[in-house]
């Protein structure tokens, strides 16, 4: 994935208190900002456990339960941000993912 300046734009309960952001150089720093998010919640549940696994159903299944979730990805061509939303996000995780397990 090439280096795009990404922003992830995040709320994750309905209260309008939790809203965040996470910038990032690249969108694949930006996909392992959100595995991170993921995994720190997975031992933030399970203290005891050494080692914690998951599969993509797992994650999306986090992903999903956020109350917003989108990007904003720079696109130099245009000098501007382009938004993309949660979906997005699911299928270049898994590509992410898929790169990283080769």
């Amino acid at each position: 994935m090439s280096n795009r300046h990404t922003i992830i734009l995040m709320q994750t309960s309905q209260h309008r208190a939790t809203r965040t952001f996470m910038d990032y150089e690249s969108i694949s720093q930006a996909m392992d900002g959100i595995c991170g998010l993921y995994e720190r919640k997975l031992k933030d549940l399970n203290p005891a456990t050494r080692n914690i696994t998951y599969d993509i159903s797992d994650l999306y299944n986090f992903i999903d339960g956020l109350a917003d979730l989108s990007a904003l990805v720079y696109d130099h061509s245009i000098q501007a941000y382009l938004p993309y939303d949660r979906q997005w996000i699911k299928q270049k995780t898994l590509q992410h993912l898929k790169k990283l397990a080769q």
